[in-house]
C-alpha cells in the first residue's frame, strides 16, 4: 500500500483568497474538521504547503 497522509480542515476558508479556497476543495475538503486521506507525493505536499495555515496534517 502506498504512503498516505491525513489532512484535516481546521480553519474556515471564509475570507481566504480564491486560489486557496480552490486548493482546499481540490484536496477534497468541504466541511470544517473533515479529514481526508491523500497519497503522499510532491503534488499533494505542495497543495498542503499553500494552505498550511488552514489545515493540519497527520502522517
Amino acid at each position: 500500500m502506498a504512503n498516505t497522509i491525513k489532512v484535516t480542515l481546521t480553519k474556515s476558508t471564509i475570507g481566504a483568497k480564491p486560489d486557496q479556497v480552490a486548493t482546499v476543495k481540490a484536496l477534497g475538503l468541504r466541511k470544517l474538521h473533515q479529514t481526508v486521506e491523500q497519497p503522499d507525493n510532491p503534488q499533494i505536499r505542495g497543495m498542503i504547503f499553500k494552505v498550511k495555515h488552514l489545515v493540519t496534517v497527520a502522517e
